[in-house]
């Protein structure tokens, strides 16, 4: 998997100061993404162990609240292991740090993927659906548009339904 750019001192996905991984790759292609140029699955560098590294050196500080993970779109399938690999390895070196993830799939849609699930099942919130041009809203907090999600993964998941983060 390759990815576009480790941002240590995020401030725009998720709440407090964050790590974020922007990985590459993107099949969507929403009109109007503020990230067109993570669609190349070719886009940036090889993630690697000195990538991992990088991550885990940023999120060992006590100012950072968690780590999130946005593209491109995590939840393609050439994503998947590799984002797996990484989710895992965060949760269980910083397991009181709070884990977020955006897609342009509904929770709905990755819920029925297994080996969407297995990711779905360590993180806390995902941010959910296309970014739709015609809905931008730039009021919103941690999302772009409208028809998009905030939802508490781990209660959605105990309720099989998507439940919004309040």
């Amino acid at each position: 998997m390759n990815y576009s750019a480790i941002k240590k001192n995020d401030i725009a996905n998720g709440p407090g100061v964050r790590v974020s991984l922007f990985v590459s790759g993107c099949r969507r292609h929403c009109k109007g993404c503020f990230n067109s140029e993570t669609w190349s699955f070719d886009n940036g560098n090889q993630f690697d162990k000195s990538a991992m590294g990088e991550i885990m050196r940023a999120l060992d500080r006590e100012y950072i609240e968690g780590f999130t993970v946005l593209g491109g779109e995590p939840f393609e399938e050439e994503n998947m292991g590799t984002v797996y690999h990484i989710i895992s390895k965060v949760r269980s070196s910083f397991p009181d740090k709070s884990i977020w993830c955006y897609s342009g799939f509904t929770f709905e849609e990755l819920k029925e993927k297994d080996s969407a699930l297995h990711i779905l099942e360590m993180i806390d919130v995902l941010v959910d659906g296309p970014f739709v041009e015609e809905k931008k809203n730039l009021k919103l907090r941690f999302r772009g548009s409208e028809n998009q999600r905030i939802l508490d993964v781990k209660h959605s998941l105990a309720a099989g339904r998507a439940v919004e983060l309040e």
